[in-house]
């Protein structure tokens, strides 16, 4: 049994400067969208998923009619997490006890940042009282597994910025976070700014030790790191996520989804129309790509050396039936010497010298 279920939601009220997803401005087409998308999903032959995640996009910006068709499509994997997520301003008393209703028992809520103008740099279509009345709103209902998604190393964000960022979230008191710095992606408008330094982006040093202070202060109430840029109080780490980190299985459904299933990856067309077209005429699948066992090792490796507990030598013994030092012994141990990576006897992790530079660590196993 596979055991997690993407679904995608490429619909938004407004694309963020920032944001290279598979989203777009237009809601015309959500009708024909979830007709097909519910078509995709009839086609699942699996009657049961450990986890499901709705992404987006937006996917509270849904009507109420399509939420609950697809909402009542999935229930019948009858999913121990069921995540979705949502932006302040697209979210109401009745869009949450529908989510409820149907089953979804985790929400990701998109805040950024505490102070409007940085969420205006960025954007957000949403400002702080927004997200607070969803967060209260999401409470109110019952729902207690919350992640709030952080940013940090916004254009003009200081130190004190992101201090209050964190100190007045975990006011809150939070199950789960997600940290992120930002990245500038080619296609987007702050790509287009960067290449004409009409950003002002944060220092290396000091975007580093806003991740730091976010580590310490989050780890003083609980909320520890398990992943790179994810944190959570015991029990509440994100199953879907840590399904594409262990490298495991996955199904993807929607525009632009993708799907990794034995050692193959597929992606559907990322194209609205391209995607409905191709529902009904049975070629949906824009790409596919077969995993060489030594791409499949590497992809293992990097994708798990994001956790905090790194790669379990056994499970990779398990997985291709060669001792992890017979293939990487060599930059393994290169990495140690540099304290970049440590062996404690069972796993193989990053240290916080290593988590600065990650992507350099990683290189090492694309080679």
């Amino acid at each position: 049994m596979i055991n997690s279920l993407y679904v995608h939601i490429p619909f938004c009220i407004k694309k963020c400067l920032y944001c290279d997803f598979n989203s777009y401005v237009r809601l015309d087409i959500q009708d024909d969208y979830i007709k097909a998308l519910l078509e995709e999903i009839e086609r699942i032959n699996q009657s049961k998923f450990k986890t499901i995640f709705i992404g987006g996009g937006t996917p509270t910006i849904l009507s109420i009619s399509n939420l609950k068709k697809l909402l009542s499509e999935l229930k019948k994997f009858n999913a121990d997490e069921f995540t979705v997520e949502t932006n302040p301003g697209t979210l109401d008393d009745e869009k949450a006890k529908i989510l409820k209703e149907y089953g979804v028992n985790r929400v990701s809520i998109g805040l950024q940042a505490w102070q409007n103008n940085l969420l205006e740099t960025l954007g957000r279509i949403h400002k702080l009282e927004d997200f607070l009345k969803s967060y209260d709103i999401l409470n109110k209902i019952g729902f207690k597994n919350i992640n709030i998604d952080l940013m940090f190393g916004i254009p003009n964000q200081s130190m004190t910025d992101w201090i209050q960022t964190i100190e007045n979230v975990l006011k809150l008191e939070p199950n789960h976070l997600s940290c992120y710095s930002l990245i500038i992606e080619e296609g987007t408008p702050f790509y287009e700014m960067y290449e004409k330094n009409q950003l002002k982006l944060t220092y290396d040093d000091v975007e580093r030790e806003m991740y730091y202070y976010a580590v310490e202060e989050l780890s003083k109430k609980g909320i520890n790191r398990y992943e790179i840029s994810n944190f959570a109080k015991k029990g509440y780490e994100c199953s879907h996520n840590i399904t594409y980190w262990m490298d495991e299985e996955y199904i993807g459904v929607g525009a632009g989804a993708h799907s990794y299933i034995k050692n193959k990856r597929y992606s559907n067309y990322k194209n609205i129309e391209k995607y409905i077209e191709g529902i009904y005429s049975r070629s949906v699948i824009e790409k596919s790509e077969v995993i060489e066992i030594y791409d499949e090792m590497s992809e293992f490796m990097f994708m798990g050396l994001r956790m905090t507990k790194g790669i379990e030598k056994e499970r990779f013994l398990k997985r291709f039936n060669k001792d992890v030092y017979d293939v990487y012994g060599d930059k393994i141990n290169v990495l140690k010497q540099k304290n970049l990576i440590i062996d404690d006897g069972k796993n193989i992790m990053l240290t916080n010298k290593g988590i600065d530079i990650s992507n350099q660590v990683f290189i090492n196993f694309l080679k």
